[in-house]
């Protein structure tokens, strides 16, 4: 029999519990063993939970307890939990974790300290998608080549609303707030920050670098507009908050942003609170992973499957390497990002200001691939809006603010990337 201590008994944690003891039968005979949960930590004992194990509101409980041989941590955060898993794989238990604030921050740290103890992380990125799995054993042979990834369910909740009904951006988190998709202050969501911790821990299983979140570009849907939503339309794209990570000939980007996304990719018809991978290996070309990104019974799957897991006696190191991934590969400042780009300017509406803002964009080596004028709601001034061919981000951030220089435009210029 293996013995299961929970830290943080919420939504997740209950449903861990609960399908640990409701699905006994079909756990039992996949992991070859019985799995039985036997205590659990919570912040409040006064609050009622919808479990039948013992309780406590010190989670040393559960890392200390000599019966517990599996600590799950669900109570989010990064050095509490921390503490609490270093703890408990220092005490010889296996650890399964949903944490990917933890994992952004801690990851490798953890690793070195788990050594040949099992450390599974599966609900920790897309939830109830197993795509953590697929990264380490599934393609394993491959040379990751590409990720892109809808990562968080809120977002794209929202961003589906505001394309497919013409939702304001207000309107829609307003909305998304009331039916709980979104929390009262949303910003880990919506700036983006929740897609960057889960991308992370896929580049490093995918490319070996440890980055936390302050090294890579992070751009949340805060800013997105009606006049994007009516562009994207226009011309054939979605509008989707983005993790990528891709590797080059110098290096490998790693970025979170709103992207504009060619309605033919696959990505792009993923609606709603769903969250979907593109892996693109070197062997086995693209794969496609889809499903849903978070909820207690999804991401309890997850938790559950990697409880399995350990309990057959699959082990390896956590992040999927025997020895140190000896590639070279180097994470690319953001100003050697590479892609094609939307610029939304507003212009004031006279002669050879088109010329004008053509010339800047080529001194600074970018070409015009499209462009729409609309009119804008502001007297005298009109919505110029563009794409360009592939160019770096340092060519593009210095034309921005060499369109800024311009008396007809100043401060009026916003820009989006592009994912064909």
């Amino acid at each position: 029999m293996i013995k299961i201590g929970i830290i943080g008994v919420g939504t997740v944690g209950q449903s861990v519990a609960n399908i640990l003891q409701e699905n006994s039968d079909i756990i039992s005979a996949r992991a070859g063993v019985d799995i039985v949960p036997i205590i659990g930590a919570v912040k409040s004992l006064d609050k009622k939970r919808d479990v039948n194990i013992k309780l406590t509101d010190n989670p040393l409980d559960v890392v200390n307890d000599p019966e517990v041989d599996i600590v799950v941590e669900l109570m989010g955060g990064v050095e509490e939990p921390y503490e609490l898993v270093k703890k408990a794989l220092e005490n010889g238990k296996s650890v399964v974790t949903a944490n990917k604030a933890l994992l952004a921050y801690h990851r490798y740290e953890l690793q070195e300290i788990a050594g040949d103890l099992p450390l599974f992380y599966e609900a920790s990125v897309a939830g109830g998608i197993p795509i953590i799995g697929a990264l380490r054993n599934g393609l394993s042979a491959n040379h990751i080549e590409s990720i892109v990834g809808i990562l968080n369910g809120t977002c794209n909740y929202m961003l589906t609303k505001m394309i497919n009904e013409g939702v304001s951006y207000d309107e829609v988190l307003k909305e998304a707030q009331e039916l709980g998709y979104a929390e009262a202050d949303p910003t880990f969501d919506v700036g983006g920050f929740d897609a960057a911790h889960k991308l992370l821990i896929l580049a490093s299983i995918a490319y070996g670098i440890d980055a936390k979140p302050e090294d890579i570009l992070i751009e949340g849907i805060e800013h997105i507009s009606s006049s994007d939503v009516e562009f994207a339309k226009e011309f054939g794209y979605e509008i989707k908050l983005l993790g990528i990570a891709k590797k080059g000939e110098n290096g490998a980007e790693i970025r979170v942003h709103p992207a504009m996304v060619k309605a033919s990719h696959p990505i792009a018809k993923v609606d709603g609170v769903m969250n979907a991978v593109s892996v693109v290996g070197d062997r086995v070309g693209q794969t496609m992973f889809y499903g849903p990104g978070a909820g207690g019974d999804a991401t309890a799957s997850a938790v559950i499957a990697d409880i399995i897991e350990i309990a057959r006696g699959n082990r390896g190191p956590m992040l999927g390497y025997k020895k140190g991934l000896e590639s070279g590969l180097k994470l690319l400042d953001t100003k050697d990002i590479e892609s094609k780009y939307y610029l939304k300017i507003k212009v004031i509406d006279q002669p050879g200001v088109l010329a004008a803002v053509t010339s800047a964009l080529s001194d600074c080596r970018i070409s015009i691939s499209s462009v729409l004028q609309k009119d804008s709601n502001v007297e005298s001034r009109v919505r110029l809006l563009l794409t360009t061919h592939i160019c770096k981000e340092a060519d593009i951030t210095k034309a921005i603010a060499k369109l800024k220089e311009l008396e007809a435009v100043g401060d009026n210029v916003s820009m989006m990337r592009i994912v064909e």
